[in-house]
Parts: C-alpha cells; sequence; structure tokens
C-alpha cells in the first residue's frame, strides 16, 4: 500500500467509526433514543481504534516512505505526521490497559442510564415538594427570593452528591487508576493532564498555585464586603449565589428574554464576521426529563479538506433552559455563545486530516475552550449589554443596571476563577489518595475540605461532586483546561483592546481568529496560536489583573466602552454561512432554511405560545 492510499484509508476507517459513535451519543444524550447498549459499544469500537499501537510504527513507516519519494509530498506527510501525533497520544501499548478501557467506558454508560433515573426536589414558596433538574436547583440559588427555596435547592444537589458516591464513582476512581498505572503513570489525573495539556501535574499546578495566590486577597476583600452589607448569613452556601449577584439577575432579566436569545447570538456573530464555512447545527436548547443536564457541543461529521475539496462539519449543541424562570435568559446566551464558539471553531479547521479536528486529546481542552469561552465573555462586557440588551419593548438595558451589575460582580471575580482552580485540587488529591479511604464519607469530607480551603467556606453552593464532569471518563480530570482557557481568553481581549479599542461588533474578530486560532485545527500547539495572534506566550497575569480590579476601576472601564460603541456606527449583519435548525427532542422548532429573520420570528413565538 503506497502512502498516500493508506493515508486514504486511514482517513475513511477513522470517519466510519467516529460518526456512528457521535450519532448515538447525540441521541442517547438528548434522551430521543435507549441505545445505550449500542452507545457503548461504538464507544469501544472507537476507542480500539484509536488506541491500537500498531497505528505508530505503521505511520512511521509510510512517513519514511513518503519523505524518500521523488515527488512533492508535503501535503501528505503533514497528514500522516498529524496521525503519527494523534495515534501517539490515544494509542495504548498494555494489554492490560486496554482491556481495562472498555471497563471504565461502560462505567460511564451504567451511570448516565442509572442518574437519568434519579429525581432530585426542591421546596417551592407554597412549600410543595417540587421535582427539578439541576439547571433549575442552580438557577433557584442565582435569584429565588425565598430562602427556604434556596436552602431546599441546595439540600437537592448535596442529596445528588450523596447518590453520586454511592452508586459507583467510587469503583469508577479505582478502574480508571488502574487503567492510568498500567500505561506507567501515577493515577488517573496524572494521564489526562499529560495525555491533555502536555504538562505534568506538578507544572500544572505551578500555574494554578501562582493564580490562586494573586487574587486570594481579592476573593477575601469581597468576602468582607459582602458581610458588610448583608451580615455572615449571606457566606452560607444557600445564599451565596443569591447575594452576590440574585438581585442583578432578576432586574436585568426583562432585557435578556430567552425568546430572543437566538436573534442576539446570530447577530452579534454576524457583526463579527463569524463564518461557519457552511457547517450544519442542530440547536436542542431547552430542559425536559431524561435529557442530559449540562451544555455542550459535539461534531458527527468533522469539517476537514477532502482530496476533492471541502468538506463541511455537522454539528450539535445543546443547553437546559426554562424560559419560564428568571435568569434563563441569560443562561441561554451563555449556551448559544459559548457553544457556538465551540461550533465555529470545529466549524473553521482546514486541515487535510480529520485527526485534527476532533475534540478529543491531542486536541488541549485549554485550547478548545479559550474559543467558547473568548465569546461568552462579551455577555458581561458593557458595551455588548448597551447595543443588545432590550426588553420586549425595545427599551435598552439602563445604564445604572450595569454599573449596579459590577457593583455585584467585580467583587466576585477572583471567587468564580478560583471556584474552576478548586477542581482540580480536589480531583488531584482524590484520584492519590490509598484506594482503602475511598468511601463515600472520605469523598465528601474531601469535597468540604477543598472548599473550606479555596473560598474559606464550609460548603460551596455549587458542591464539588455535584459538578457532572467529574463523572465521564472524557471530562474528568479535564476541568483545569476552563482556567487556562480564560487565562488565554483575557489574553486574546487584551490584544484585541489594544490593537482595535473594542471587541464588541469588531468586524476583525472573526477572521483574525479563524486564521491564528482555528484554521490550525490541532497540529500545532495552543502556546503556537497565542503566539501567532497575540506575540507573546500563554500568560495568566491578565485575567488576574481581572479578577484584581477595583470596583471603580470597572465602572471607568465600562463607561469608556459603552461611550465608544455609542460613537460607532454598527456594522452590517453578515451571514454566518450556516444552515441553522434549532430543536426540542425530535420536534423541529425553527430553522433558516427560508431565511434568517423567519427562524427568528418562528423561535420566539414557539416559546412565547409555550412559556408565556
Amino acid at each position: 500500500m503506497t502512502p498516500n492510499e493508506y493515508f486514504t484509508q486511514l482517513n475513511a476507517d477513522y470517519l466510519g467509526l467516529a460518526e456512528p459513535k457521535e450519532d448515538l451519543f447525540w441521541t442517547t444524550f438528548m434522551g430521543t433514543s435507549e441505545a445505550h447498549d449500542a452507545r457503548a459499544e461504538a464507544e469501544k469500537a472507537y476507542n480500539s481504534f484509536i488506541s491500537n499501537p500498531a497505528r505508530i510504527r505503521q505511520l512511521k513507516e509510510q512517513i519514511a516512505a513518503a519523505e524518500d519519494a521523488p515527488e512533492d509530498n508535503e501535503t501528505l506527510l503533514h497528514g500522516l505526521r498529524g496521525w503519527l501525533h494523534f495515534f501517539q497520544v490515544n494509542a495504548i501499548e498494555s494489554e492490560a490497559a486496554r482491556a481495562m478501557e472498555a471497563d471504565i467506558i461502560q462505567d460511564d454508560s451504567d451511570l448516565f442510564e442509572k442518574r437519568k433515573e434519579l429525581t432530585l426536589y426542591y421546596t417551592n414558596e407554597a412549600g410543595e415538594r417540587v421535582e427539578a433538574s439541576t439547571l433549575v436547583l442552580s438557577t433557584n440559588l442565582l435569584s429565588s427570593d425565598d430562602e427556604q427555596v434556596r436552602k431546599s435547592s441546595l439540600q437537592g444537589l448535596l442529596d445528588l452528591e450523596r447518590w453520586v458516591v454511592e452508586n459507583g464513582y467510587i469503583d469508577m476512581i479505582k478502574r480508571r487508576n488502574a487503567f492510568a498505572r498500567a500505561q506507567g503513570y501515577r493515577n488517573f489525573f496524572d494521564y489526562k493532564v499529560n495525555k491533555e495539556e502536555r504538562m505534568s501535574p506538578e507544572q500544572l499546578f505551578e500555574i494554578i498555585d501562582e493564580f490562586e495566590q494573586l487574587t486570594r486577597g481579592a476573593q477575601q476583600a469581597g468576602w468582607e464586603k459582602l458581610v458588610e452589607k448583608h451580615g455572615e448569613k449571606a457566606l452560607e452556601a444557600h445564599n451565596l449565589k443569591y447575594y452576590t449577584s440574585g438581585d442583578v439577575a432578576q432586574k436585568m432579566d426583562p432585557y435578556l428574554p430567552f425568546s430572543l436569545s437566538l436573534q442576539r447570538w446570530v447577530e452579534s456573530f454576524g457583526r463579527m464576521a463569524v463564518k461557519f464555512r457552511d457547517a450544519s447545527l442542530t440547536l436542542d436548547l431547552l430542559d425536559r426529563k431524561g435529557k442530559y443536564e449540562n451544555g455542550f457541543m459535539h461534531a458527527p461529521r468533522v469539517a476537514w479538506n477532502k482530496p476533492e475539496g471541502w468538506s463541511p462539519a455537522q454539528i450539535n449543541f445543546t443547553s437546559n433552559a426554562n424560559p419560564d424562570q428568571v435568569g434563563s435568559g441569560y443562561d441561554g446566551l451563555n449556551t448559544l455563545f459559548h457553544e457556538g464558539g465551540h461550533a465555529v471553531h470545529f466549524a473553521n479547521i482546514t486541515q487535510n486530516a480529520p485527526c485534527f479536528s476532533q475534540e478529543f486529546p491531542p486536541t488541549a481542552m485549554s485550547y478548545a475552550e479559550t474559543q467558547s469561552m473568548f465569546f461568552d465573555s462579551l455577555l458581561g462586557d458593557a458595551d455588548w449589554l448597551s447595543l443588545y440588551a432590550r426588553n420586549r419593548d425595545g427599551e435598552a438595558l439602563p445604564a445604572e443596571l450595569i454599573k449596579l451589575q459590577i457593583d455585584r460582580q467585580q467583587p466576585f471575580s477572583a471567587y468564580w476563577e478560583r471556584g474552576i482552580a478548586i477542581v482540580p485540587y480536589f480531583e488531584w488529591e482524590l484520584y492519590s489518595l490509598p484506594e482503602d479511604s475511598l468511601t463515600p464519607d472520605c469523598l465528601i469530607a474531601l469535597a468540604r475540605k477543598w472548599e473550606k480551603k479555596i473560598f474559606g467556606l464550609d460548603c460551596a453552593p455549587r458542591p464539588l461532586l455535584a459538578i457532572p464532569h467529574l463523572l465521564d471518563k472524557d471530562s474528568a480530570c479535564s476541568y483545569q483546561g476552563y482556567l487556562l482557557a480564560n487565562m488565554a481568553v483575557y489574553q486574546t481581549r487584551a490584544w484585541f483592546q489594544r490593537e482595535f479599542g473594542y471587541i464588541t461588533d469588531n468586524p476583525e474578530v472573526g477572521p483574525l481568529l479563524a486564521q491564528h486560532y482555528w484554521e490550525p485545527g490541532n497540529s500545532v500547539s495552543h502556546n503556537d496560536t497565542l503566539v501567532s495572534l497575540t506575540g507573546e506566550g500563554f500568560s495568566g497575569r491578565y485575567l488576574a489583573e481581572h479578577c484584581n480590579r477595583s470596583v471603580e476601576q470597572a465602572w471607568e472601564e465600562a463607561q469608556a466602552a459603552m461611550s465608544s460603541a455609542a460613537q460607532r456606527s454598527q456594522p452590517q449583519v453578515q451571514p454566518l454561512d450556516a444552515s441553522i435548525k434549532v430543536v426540542h427532542g425530535e420536534e423541529v422548532l425553527a430553522n433558516n432554511t427560508e431565511s434568517d429573520a423567519k427562524m427568528f420570528a418562528d423561535f420566539s413565538s414557539w416559546i412565547d405560545r409555550q412559556y408565556h
């Protein structure tokens, strides 16, 4: 087989396994199919393929043959080297570990199926016990005026924690550790950090420790301000989210109706000249029983340049919005910007093999999350809010509410970022524990220990073991990627501010991100993309500076941004170059087959009919 024939067959074999797996992932996680066994089998087949160490030897032989050929093979070599890197990251040389991998995949499937049967509750204002998803419980903690609602919502999350540690999570930890040790790693956390971020846990914690130290004082100052205003009760877990932002969420809610979120996302991305390169997008945005309780994006058909021409992506993403609940409009926008940021990244990878375009290693989580978190960061910007936040009568969000948001939220910026840092601290110790220490009570005590150490609180409003990322093998021990990504986001934002003075509605944003961050895919490192755009390597100081600003500094920056936005003429909305379909399970709510305007109208009217 020639190198070109081998390369062509490898691309086809990979897609033949990846695409069915991703289709089953979507239908089972959306609750439209009960094919959990088929999904687990598809996952096993896919993982068996990508973990095959024989591919490394084969690829080295094919690369050598292509290098010795008289013709110019640089494009082919680029693809073959990409696959070599892919298999070097994913291949499992240990036979014992390969056997164990099937068990940890089955663990995920079994726990997911059991979790779907668990019902959580809170007590409403009338004293009635109400069934709720984790999103509803979390939103109650943010925006409910009734302390009993908040207290019972926290208890619902603590009940979930207890369920997790008593229903298979401990065995999952043991099997994941055994799998990692069979490959020469100390534990599963060590394995994941080395594979995903190309660093050791010690190197990772050098970065996180520095950030923790730089932001500790700002968090403590925020707590002192909160206690001064509301008393010690404000630091109780069921009250903290409410007293840090609850009244702001309520007051801003009319200006961010969920029914208009789709339009605002499309128009905001369109004015930044963001393009999806003919991708097909399916969006499932509403909460329902049996659906996975966390937003995500995945691409059943990846974008890449086939020999015969461009192959656009097919992308799905989801959220769990409850449009009749306070705060749902902002949450919906956050999902559209965050998951839409992932989507546009993966729709723009222009390399010549699908190995460069998939979401998992060698694609670093921090690199992938930089793209999504860059876009969702805009939703807190004063100029974005001044241009896009409107109530149903078209009235703009008052500037005093933007000031109130800054007054309420800036003192807690450090706390929210530290809320990401706590997860790797917890998981590193958890996966390092001796097996005989792994008991339900030990795990819950460990969670409370780290919440006390990082936050100074007896319990966090988002209890650690209620975070869904910890349960799935692909997202477990990966949460540090969000913090590393946000560091890169604020480095990127600082560069755009220096170069252009603004980000919102800046038509330079889409093309520059496509060129420097998206098109290479995982053919370059995260650090290389930052150097390409900003001229400097990875730095966490921009995020720390953002967290450590005073309220007065943040408000001055906000006023300047709003003034600048008012003086600029708003650019035209450019087409996203995407086919968009909004669904609720198997029901199609809206699409842009005819026009974006009709899609907006159909979506808005469906939401209003159902929820208002």
